[in-house]
């Protein structure tokens, strides 16, 4: 009653009497005071006024919304207003049903239609500074988010706000297939839980499996092996596939083995992180069997997923230096907490409604005829597939019932995101699914401060697919799959998930699936909804379906679904009815058909639920499309449908999206509007908006659009209660085409900022065909264009419905007939007038390469056409186009604040056949009343740029503009243009205003022609075109002779605009010269913008720089000082390691310890040091080269310093997705460049000294003729090799590549290696400009059969030979006459500085003799000072750049069956000396170093403490028979044992036995080099590179049994812990804290001595000593070894002499008696001397009483 009293009067005052603990009384008023806060702070209050008038409601009392009003905030009610009245006097709160003050909309007053007019123009302030912004060329991605070009900011900033913006992407993007490759490698696994264990890894994506080698006895094995799967599947299949990796014990032929532990991460998990990949990361294994046991292991992995056109930055890791922080590197997305919990994820399946037919309907009427029962025909049941389980069959029922639950067990927080469940057909030949519906976990969790678990419903999710109409073949079903957009409502499903952590420490832990539920009752309120649709005009309607009339239907779910809803028998109906629920999804069809029941009989009696519009014929625009004729009459549909009342969650997502698309409106300003916006994300954007400084707004930037990502995630609402609208176009029952709208965004509130985006406006909606049909051509054509006005929310609110029209509709109600329509009393009469300035950069639609475009402009239902330029794709039409009498129904202000949009359709004419669609674009015009004055600000409108769209790429970008003027106009400025007859050209004060530009041209040359109609280009010419003026350059005479051209420069004048933005692109041309005159189009470029070649003239300040010497010397002795600085101070010793030689041998140096030290720079001292010192320290020890992680060309910006390179194409291009990419359209390459500048030039440019006039601004450009030169490319290796045979691996060998000339080096091919090391140098003479592209490819050679191609790449050599940064051959970091390090040029530093001086015109350069600096007794010569002007030249000013140090590239392998996906990279380099220098020295030798033999002996003296496993036959006593096994990791098969000590009873053995492992070792890279064949079917042997690791593990010996193992150490042979020197002081942290310990290397170190504990892991997994070993690690090269050879175990040659044992060691079946000796005597000698002496006391007495009776008698007898 409280409430309610507030409701109606806004303000309550409630006095009460209350008690307090002394029973005293005490007199308290409440004053409730209600008022709605806006998010921008605004308040507006309660008032009453039109509250309670609401039709047909008897108690005169009105349900209001609880829930709109509960989401304001109450205040106290001492504010200025006087509660119960608005500011005016006039009730403000609700009579267009909207809220007051509306954040969204700049604080303008929301007036209701009444009062409309008298409401003053409201201002164009968003739209005009949006305008703003584009004008000064704030040019977004194409991020839908980000788009700040004129086609979105156009319909976008609307004022009146009476329609809404149209979607410009027409294609759905998902559902079409993509090219994915997922390649992972398994380093290594750790600590994994089992004793001995031969481990195998097994990599499962979806349905695919791989697996590694098969490891023997290691807990720890080491694999590093590398796997590919390709997959060609939509992006949503991918993403969603499970990557799972798990552990498996002895695997083999006959045996599957036992699972250790798995690890499961989807791939879309992957694919979101930075560079789409995770790179040396360990992944935690676990048992989703046995969830008490915690971690079983860890696998150490990379994981990268590549889609066309992503590549991946590996980092650079020369050698494996373990990373053995495995906490600090677990395989996990950021954010996710290390320590992951087992949770149990419980979905309950409630039940189903609204299920369409499966079945044909032959069957059931057979069935019905003989057995009389009538059927639902289909048969449902669920499957949820985040665990592979599914419910019960519900046999033939549309509404099935089956109140189950699944439940799976799972890390949490899982790194699957989705779970998927769907509603499949039970069928005896295949089931069908129905639909599906995507969980998304992230959506129904938080893991902030107040976070919850997931957690949704019950609640009923909606599925959507196919449409309803069963046919044998679907051809949408990929739809039901989930894949792509649904076009019809299919069913909903009541489900509920919840997540609960498990507290595994509990005993019963159960994972039960089929568990009844309790039917859960209805989880809220079930309410009437009514919807109702207008459609003021459909438009644009596709020729095809012209001919037959046209009727539109509206469907929410089921209800309005005429052709395919599935309709209940009435008896069931009525039933449902009583129930009072009413929620029969099937009961309006019901409605429909009856037209009389009781719903209608409710307030508005004369109202029938119209779904559908009246069939109509279509009229005629133009010759593509027709129009519907709504002129007057607009035809309206309502529905009626009941759903449970969710709003709440539906506002809440709406107040989001408005919040983000305020943001977006915004993003094309400055970022110091952020402030107002994000206010209510709190203090966080405040703090962003102080932070916001010049140099930090691209970073402020990415955080606030991360900002805007996480509003839209949020927006998005997984509860959705109320299906989603489908507007279908329906011809002949048949549905043709659709538009699906959310039911949020129609959704009405009486609050503002919670009404949908759409609710109550005008949209433009575009239908496009369903499903599959939906992609490539078709799906870019308009099917219709529909002016629709929607509008959902409860029955009771119906009143409300009409309040968004625009002004001067009303309706139009014939009592009793189901149809009614709107009637227009207003018509504004037009003129339109669309200024159609140029198009740029539009899509080749013809085989040529070009286009011959037009345009198509249409507004309301009237279209016209520019005219057709023939062969361009930067068609400048400048053309007027004006349409006469255009009608407009509505208001003359809301017309003029909110237009409707103009579509723009840009086509290629064609010669035969219909002109193709080449792209789309929307604008809205500029209004002009006929009162307001034709003048600025707004009128001649400004050209500006909109984005033209070809499905959901772009396809170029349209220069217009467009006004709308209200008839009784001015006079069009300009004469009609008497050559082009009628056509108007744009008139002066829109056109651009021109300046006088000159470009020139520099013509280099032509590159890789290809064939023009079978024949090759001979002789060929480049014409430029710009603006209607142009230029040729010289005819090519002998094309195969000399590529190049003989005129180098020329130059032409023509009128471009004065701001850039709108300068027309240039066209560049080459055509072939036949004979006879004729000319043939070989290709074609268009330079779309020509601001990077606009000259900017040199900066003065630096032209009378002179001279470049003494700078130099300052800077050089800044080195020189830092130098000696840097080697004065000594490096710090870790504590406990060995001190090494500062001096390195340098006879031990070779190129690969130059490579080696390089990666490890690269990855430390990056960071570390400024480039000064960078390039100086370790002057003394090993040289550094650069060693670039990527392509040479992308680190100095292609090598286009001067000489450009445009490829030129020719042929259709291919459509977004298609196979067909931009590469196979080249037909060849133009060398040149341009520069562009405005006339008059100044004078002082013409005046510099040696100015060549015929070469303009080209000056100093070297000459075009042909030149010889020694090519030196280096190969040194390539990694991560796609897979070329079927054991997963590939046998790679090098091809150079250039000109005609091909050197293969098929003999020296790498067997079984992903990881080739190549190490060679290839030399080839070449002519430039003939011979320049060198093509590097990387083939696996084959026994049988052709080779295969696993990649290449291809390098431009001439762009590198003639650019500035002297690519020809790098500066090394030192000058070296002779060594490793050997100067390679044949040009000295000295000289090459003499000449770089000259070409510069510099003075220089003078050697003064106060830099030669002496550093520690090294004397600075000449060459050393050159040196280092040279490595700092980009510091010279006006001529200096980066020169090119001596470097290693990494380029990708790409393989033309796998566009845009790297099939691995390889390292290289590459050498030029022009052959008319001096001759450069020999190749430096880069061959693979070859591995060192070692001999390693360990003898194993004794050890201790070893854990006694055996329990005696006879004593009972515990003792071990122990031996131990020790082997080189990799070489388990040469794994050597002791001898056995018998019978230990203290765990101590002793054995003086000598082990001896003969190994080849890599000391660079520390790896052991194995060569063995896999299989005795192999046909060559494979190398392995392993650690360096020896594992000792100690045995008890059985005799009938298998041994039994009883502990391991493993030692890293580089790094590993200094032995203990007693039994007493070895313990287990030896092993456990090794990281903290100093470790020695056996490769430094030699010999060493000591005690190493023995571990292993007992039953609770944890590690626990099980006996210490001393034992001696001698390591010997060897040479040496062969000069001092010993014997294995004790023999000769030096034998070690018999351990001192216990004479209780031997075996004692081997000597029974020694046995008897030791084990009985000695324990029970007098227990048996007492037992014989008692034996014989037996025996004499038996004797006696044996003969006792004999002797009596005979005593006796006396006998």
């Amino acid at each position: 009653m409280v409430l309610q009293k507030v409701a109606e009067e806004g303000q309550l005052e409630v006095t009460d009497t209350l008690i307090d603990d002394n029973n005293t009384a005490i007199r308290t008023s409440v004053t409730v005071d209600i008022k709605y806060t806006t998010m921008d702070g605004t308040v507006g209050v309660w008032s009453d006024g039109e509250f309670l008038d609401v039709p047909g409601d008897p108690e005169g009392t009105f349900q209001f919304e609880t829930d709109s009003l509960l989401s304001g905030h109450s205040h106290g009610s001492g504010s200025g207003v006087s509660p119960g009245r608005s500011i005016h006097g006039i009730p403000t709160f609700r009579k267009a049903g909207k809220g007051v003050f509306s954040a969204m909309k700049l604080h303008k007053t929301k007036s209701s239609r009444d009062d409309h007019k008298k409401d003053e123009p409201a201002t164009l302030d968003m739209e005009d500074l949006d305008r703003k912004a584009l004008r000064l060329g704030g040019f977004g991605g194409l991020d839908p988010d980000c788009i700040s070009l004129a086609s979105v900011t156009a319909v976008t900033t609307n004022v009146s706000n009476k329609r809404s913006k149209p979607d410009i992407k027409m294609e759905p993007s998902s559902g079409r297939p993509v090219d994915y490759q997922i390649s992972i490698t398994v380093v290594e696994a750790r600590q994994l839980v089992g004793l001995n264990m031969d481990p195998v890894v097994c990599v499962e994506i979806g349905e695919d499996k791989k697996y590694t080698s098969m490891k023997e006895s290691t807990n720890c094995p080491y694999y590093n092996e590398y796997f590919v799967f390709d997959f060609h599947v939509p992006p949503d299949v991918m993403f969603d596939k499970i990557l799972k990796l798990s552990v498996i014990h002895s695997k083999n032929l006959l045996r599957s083995g036992t699972l250790v532990g798995t690890f499961k991460l989807d791939v879309g998990t992957v694919y979101s992180q930075p560079e789409h990949q995770f790179y040396h990361k360990w992944a935690m294994l676990s048992d989703p069997d046995d969830i008490t046991a915690g971690c079983k292991g860890y696998i150490k992995c990379d994981i990268a997923v590549v889609g066309k056109g992503d590549n991946i930055k590996t980092p650079h890791k020369a050698n494996e230096t373990d990373e053995d922080d495995i906490e600090g590197n677990l395989l996990l997305p950021e954010g996710v907490p290390l320590e992951r919990q087992w949770a149990r994820f419980y979905v309950k399946i409630y039940r189903a409604e609204g299920l369409p037919k499966m079945n044909t309907s032959i069957m059931a009427n057979v069935k019905k005829a003989f057995i009389g029962e009538n059927r639902d025909l289909v048969d449902p049941y669920v499957q949820v597939v985040f665990a592979g389980q599914r419910t019960s069959v519900q046999k033939s029922s549309y509404e099935p019932i089956w109140n189950e639950q699944v439940v799976f067990t799972e890390m949490f927080p899982p790194l699957c995101k989705r779970i998927k469940v769907q509603i499949r057909d039970s069928d005896k030949v295949n089931d069908v699914a129905i639909g599906t519906h995507f969980i998304d976990l992230r959506k129904i969790a938080n893991d902030g401060d107040k976070g919850f678990l997931p957690t949704m419903g019950p609640a009923w999710v909606n599925m959507y697919g196919s449409t309803r109409h069963y046919t044998l073949i679907d051809e949408h079903q990929d739809l039901n799959e989930g894949l792509g957009e649904g076009v019809s409502f299919r069913a909903r499903l009541l489900i509920s998930v919840a997540v609960e952590i498990l507290d595994t420490t509990s005993t019963e832990i159960v994972s039960s699936t089929e568990v009844q539920v309790e039917p859960v009752s209805n989880i809220s309120e079930v309410k009437e909804f009514f919807l109702f649709g207008s459609f003021l005009e459909a438009t644009m309607i596709d020729r095809k379906i012209g001919d037959k009339p046209i009727s539109f239907e509206v469907t929410i779910g089921n209800y309005g679904n005429q052709i395919d809803g599935v309709s209940k028998p009435p008896a069931a109906k009525k039933m449902k009815k009583k129930e009072g629920g009413g929620e029969s999804d099937e009961e309006e069809s019901e409605l429909i058909q009856q037209n009389s029941s009781e719903d209608e009989a409710d307030d508005d009696g004369d109202l029938v639920s119209v779904s559908s519009t009246p069939p109509m014929k279509p009229v005629i625009t133009d010759r593509n499309y027709f129009h519907l004729p709504y002129f007057e009459k607009k035809p309206c549909i309502y529905i009626k449908s009941w759903w449970q009342d969710q709003r709440r969650r539906l506002y809440n997502s709406n107040i989001m999206d408005k919040i983000a698309d305020k943001m977006v409106k915004r993003d094309g300003e400055s970022c110091y509007g952020y402030e107002s916006i994000l206010e209510s994300m709190g203090q966080q954007a405040k703090l962003i908006r102080s932070q916001v400084k010049r140099n930090t707004v691209r970073d402020k930037l990415k955080m606030v659009q991360n900002f805007l990502h996480r509003l839209r995630f949020l927006a998005d609402e997984p509860q959705h209660s109320i299906p989603d609208v489908f507007v279908w176009m329906m011809s002949n029952n048949k549905r043709i085409a659709y538009a699906r709208i959310p039911s949020k965004d129609i959704l009405y509130s009486i609050v503002d900022e919670e009404t949908g985006k759409d609710c109550g406006k005008v949209k433009a909606v575009f239908l496009r065909l369903p499903g599959k049909k939906g992609f490539g051509p078709a799906g870019w054509t308009v099917q219709a264009k529909m002016e629709i006005y929607l509008w959902l929310g409860l029955n009771k609110q119906r009143k409300d419905f009409l309040s968004g029209l625009p002004n001067g509709f009303e309706e139009n109600k014939c009592c009793r007939i189901s149809v009614f329509s709107l009637c227009s009393a207003v018509k504004q009469v037009f003129q339109l007038r669309a200024h159609m300035y140029q198009a740029r950069s539009l899509f080749a639609a013809d085989s040529s390469g070009l286009s011959d475009p037009f345009a198509r402009v249409f507004f309301s239902t009237h279209s016209q056409v520019t005219e057709v330029l023939s062969e361009t794709l930067c068609p400048t039409w400048d053309q007027l186009l004006v349409f006469e009498d255009v009608e407009l129904f509505g208001e003359a202000g809301e017309l003029r604040d909110d237009p409707p949009i103009i579509v723009v359709e840009v086509y290629d004419q064609d010669t035969v056949g219909k002109a193709e669609f080449i792209g789309r674009t929307f604008a809205k015009p500029i209004t002009k009343m006929c009162d307001e004055h034709y003048g600025p600000p707004r009128f001649p409108p400004q050209l500006e740029y909109y984005q033209i769209y070809r499905g959901n790429s772009t396809a170029g970008d349209l220069l217009a503009a467009f006004e709308l003027l209200q008839v009784k106009l001015p006079p069009i400025d300009g004469p009609t243009d008497s050559e082009r007859g009628p056509i108007l050209p744009v008139p002066m004060g829109i056109r651009p205003i021109l300046s006088r530009y000159r470009i020139e041209v520099l013509f280099w040359g032509l590159r890789d022609l290809k064939r023009v109609n079978l024949a090759l280009v001979d002789r060929p010419r480049v014409d430029i075109e710009c603006a209607g003026r142009g230029v040729q350059s010289a005819l090519i005479q002998n094309y195969k002779k000399n590529p190049n051209f003989s005129t180098l420069v020329k130059g032409f004048e023509v009128d471009l605009p004065e701001n850039e933005l709108l300068h027309p692109p240039l066209n560049v041309r080459v055509v072939d010269c036949r004979a006879f005159g004729r000319y043939t189009l070989v290709g074609s470029h268009a330079v779309t913008s020509l601001r990077r070649f606009i000259y900017s003239p040199p900066d003065k300040t630096h032209n009378n720089w002179a001279s470049a010497g003494r700078p130099t010397h300052t800077l050089l002795l800044l080195i020189s000082i830092t130098r000696d600085y840097i080697f004065k101070k000594k490096k710090k010793k870790k504590k406990g390691e060995v001190e090494e030689d500062d001096e390195t041998d340098e006879s031990m140096l070779d190129w690969w310890s130059k490579y080696f030290a390089s990666i490890e720079t690269l990855m430390e001292v990056r960071d570390r040091f400024c480039s000064i010192l960078f390039c100086s320290i370790l002057f003394y020890s090993v040289q550094f080269h650069s060693v670039y992680n990527k392509e040479l060309e992308a680190e100095y910006d292609n090598f286009e310093d001067w000489l450009h390179t445009f490829n030129l194409y020719r042929g259709k291009a291919g459509d977004d997705d298609e196979a067909a990419l931009d590469d196979d359209r080249i037909v060849g390459r133009f060398k040149g460049s341009m520069c562009m500048y405005k006339l008059p030039l100044s004078e002082e440019i013409t005046r510099e000294v040696g100015f060549d006039p015929n070469m303009g601004m080209f000056q100093s450009i070297p000459h075009n003729d042909p030149i010889n030169v020694l090519v030196r490319v280096f190969v040194v290796r390539a990694t991560d090799l796609h897979p070329a045979d079927v054991n997963g691996k590939a046998d790679p060998y090098v091809v150079i590549k250039l000109g005609k000339s091909e050197l293969k080096d098929k003999e020296n091919y790498i067997s079984k290696q992903l990881n080739p090391v190549f190490g060679k140098a290839f030399d080839m003479e070449a002519t430039f400009p003939m011979e320049s592209m060198l093509t590097v490819s990387v083939y696996d050679w084959d026994l049988v059969g052709t080779d295969d191609l696993i990649g290449e790449t291809k390098i431009d050599l001439e762009n590198r030979f003639y650019s500035k940064h002297r690519a020809t051959c790098g500066i090394a970091n030192s000058y070296s006459v002779h060594g490793y390090n050997v100067w390679r040029d044949p040009m000295k530093p000295s000289q090459i500085l003499a000449k770089l001086c000259k070409e510069g015109k510099l003075d220089g350069p003078h050697y003064g003799p106060g830099g030669r600096v002496k550093v520690a007794n090294r004397k600075q010569t000449d060459e050393h000072l050159a040196l280092t002007v040279l490595k700092h030249w980009e510091e010279i000013p006006r001529v200096g750049c980066k020169l090119i140090p001596e470097h290693v590239e990494t380029r990708p392998l790409l393989n033309p069956d796998h566009p845009g996906i790297e099939q691995g990279r390889i390292e290289m380099w590459v050498d030029m000396f022009p052959m008319d220098m001096p001759a450069p020295g020999p190749a430096i030798d880069i061959s693979p170093r070859k591995p060192k033999k070692y001999e390693l002996r360990v003898i194993i003296w004794n050890t201790d403490e070893v854990i006694l496993e055996d329990d005696d036959y006879f004593t009972g006593e515990k003792s071990s028979d122990i031996f131990v096994r020790g082997w080189l990791k990799g070489q388990q098969e040469d794994k050597q044992d002791t001898d056995v000590h018998y019978h230990s009873l203290t765990g101590e053995g002793n054995f003086n036995w000598r082990f001896v492992y003969p190994f080849d070792y890599l000391m660079a890279e520390e790896k052991i080099v194995i060569s063995k064949k896999e299989s005795m079917f192999s046909w060559d042997e494979t190398e392995y590179k392993i650690p360096a690791r020896l594992t000792l593990q100690v045995w008890d010996a059985d005799h009938f049994s298998a041994d039994d193992f009883l502990g391991t150490v493993e030692l890293d042979l580089n790094r590993f812990p200094r032995g203990a020197k007693t039994a007493k002081q070895c313990s287990i942290n030896m092993v456990q804290n090794q990281a903290e310990l100093p470790c020695i290397s056996i490769f430094k170190q030699k010999r060493v001595k000591g005690w190493w504990p023995f571990v292993a892991r007992d039953e609770n997994d944890e590690m626990e000593l099980t006996g210490k070993v001393e034992a001696e690690l001698h390591l010997m090269s060897a040479e040496e070894a062969e000069k001092s050879p010993v014997g294995l175990g004790r023999n000769e040659p030096d034998p070690l002499e018999k351990p001192n044992r216990p004479d209780t060691t031997f075996l004692w079946f081997l000597s029974p008696l020694k046995a008897i000796r030791y084990l009985v005597c000695n324990r029970y000698k007098w227990l048996i001397i007492k037992m014989i002496v008692a034996l014989l006391l037996l025996m004499m007495l038996g004797l006696f009483l044996y003969s006792m009776p004999g002797y009596l008698v005979k005593k006796l007898l006396g006998a």
